[in-house]
């Protein structure tokens, strides 16, 4: 007879609680109803062993059997309808709470806003950021969601932590404006620079600045100032494939980064078949060694290793959005200064924005490694501004350009890359293509998108491509 596994707590229940005898262990009676075995009625084994322990008529197990059944079955009921009952609390409890959050995420982006906005009187900045801080410190503890309910934990901490960042945001932008509103508020009046900085005839002679270059070591000095000694960091070290090519001694990367890189750049972009001399060229090249080692590097092997991690794909097209972002940026700081790299940044480290190719993947999916990715992404791009700004746009494109060819020499962009989708479509029409996505059905057509525009072919097709080794490690 099987006796079913949720029916043994109920049969030792009901035999537990007597004394056994003798004759009980000795499989002669029924420890449940004293019956003697006969021929018509079998001892059933309860355990330990089929031959020891204590044994059982099948009457008295089928009828402690289906108690058994009746008690599960009332338990799961009773179960199913308290989780039912423990959902339907919880709703309520969870949109608040989320509204809440959303409310005061909202508010810190319009302050950040209004910060930035040289209309808005510097004293209403900081009545709004007092008005918003205290919002924010009103938001109670995060509710606990019933042990019923999925992933009730996670969507609270995502939405926590994207107003978290918004709550960054609308700090530094107003700590930014009043920090400038007080010096220039400490500035005596130049009528002097008036002719030179064309103001209006109504000028006051005071000229405020909405920004200084002081310099990466000039917070040193000025905590020094106050009795705060901190060490210095050393300046960003060449890559080692870089120190090799130009011969340079660690000594002399730390001593000066890039002393002669006018000179030995154009030489190692020459053997990769780059002309330096070729602005064009150069921009693209030095677009993608910017989102190499800005964005591909670092944190990004922990984004795709991770289980709701982005696949390769989605990686693809990503790189060739950012990298057509990265050139339009590189162009503009030619004109209007390093400082609009940070049109790159803002997208390359935005962690709401869906990725390219019609990819569903954000960085807020892995909130744990999101902050140190935005930061990596904002110290490579600022490292880029400051030889800009040191040794001027040619130098930054330089030292992008050479990463460029070390790391990614036939990336989109990079003048092998014509050569790399030759080589690509002709090992796919050699290839079986029956589990393909549909858009690669057509040869020349995918050659065209891949030549002109890659993520227009999905990253599904991208991710199948990535999966076939049609291209090499260095394009993708």
């Amino acid at each position: 007879m099987h006796i079913p596994a949720y029916a043994h707590d109920t049969i030792l229940a009901a035999a537990l609680p007597r004394l056994p005898t003798s004759r009980h262990v000795g499989g002669l009676d029924c420890c449940l109803c004293d019956r003697s075995f006969e021929d018509d009625l079998a001892a059933i084994p309860l355990g330990p062993t089929q031959t020891s322990g204590l044994f059982g008529c099948r009457p008295c197990l089928t009828q402690l059997i289906a108690r058994a059944r009746r008690e599960r079955d009332s338990a799961l009921a009773h179960d199913a309808k308290q989780a039912r009952a423990e959902s339907v609390a919880w709703a309520p409890v969870r949109e608040r709470y989320l509204s809440q959050l959303g409310s005061v995420r909202q508010a810190a982006e319009a302050v950040a806003g209004l910060a930035e906005d040289e209309d808005t009187e510097p004293l209403g900045v900081a009545r709004l950021l007092v008005s918003l801080e205290s919002s924010y410190a009103w938001i109670p503890d995060a509710p606990e969601p019933p042990a019923s309910v999925d992933h009730g934990k996670s969507e609270l901490r995502d939405e926590a932590f994207r107003l978290s960042l918004a709550m960054i945001t609308a700090r530094e932008a107003v700590a930014e404006r009043l920090a400038y509103h007080l010096l220039n508020e400490a500035q005596s009046d130049e009528p002097e620079m008036c002719e030179e900085l064309e103001c209006p005839k109504d000028c006051s002679g005071r000229h405020g600045f909405t920004h200084i270059d002081c310099g990466p070591d000039a917070v040193f000095d000025d905590l020094a100032e106050h009795g705060i000694n901190l060490e210095r960091p050393e300046p960003q070290p060449l890559a080692p494939q870089l120190a090799a090519l130009l011969g340079t001694s660690e000594a002399e990367e730390r001593r000066l980064p890039f002393p002669d890189v006018e000179e030995d750049a154009p030489f190692i972009l020459t053997r990769f078949g780059i002309d330096a001399d070729d602005t064009d060229v150069l921009v693209s090249a030095a677009a993608v060694g910017l989102v190499a080692d800005a964005w591909r590097e670092g944190p990004m092997d922990v984004i795709r290793a991770a289980d709701d991690g982005p696949n390769d794909g989605e990686v693809f097209a990503q790189s060739i959005d950012l990298y057509r972002r990265a050139r339009s940026a590189l162009w503009a700081a030619r004109d209007n200064g390093p400082e609009a790299l940070l049109a790159f940044v803002a997208v390359a480290s935005d962690v709401d924005l869906p990725w390219a190719g019609g990819s569903r993947f954000a960085l807020r999916t892995l909130p744990e490694t999101a902050a140190e990715f935005v930061q990596h992404v904002d110290n490579r791009v600022w490292f880029t501004t400051e030889v800009m700004r040191e040794q001027g746009w040619r130098a930054g494109l330089l030292h992008r350009a050479v990463s460029a060819v070390l790391k990614a020499p036939t990336h989109f962009g990079m003048p092998g890359w014509p050569g790399a989708v030759a080589s690509a479509i002709e090992r796919l029409s050699l290839i079986d293509r029956s589990g393909a996505p549909e858009v690669l059905a057509d040869l020349a057509a995918v050659e065209a998108s891949l030549l002109k525009a890659p993520d227009q072919l999905g990253t599904d097709a991208l991710c199948w491509i990535s999966h076939q080794s049609l291209l090499s490690q260095g394009t993708q």
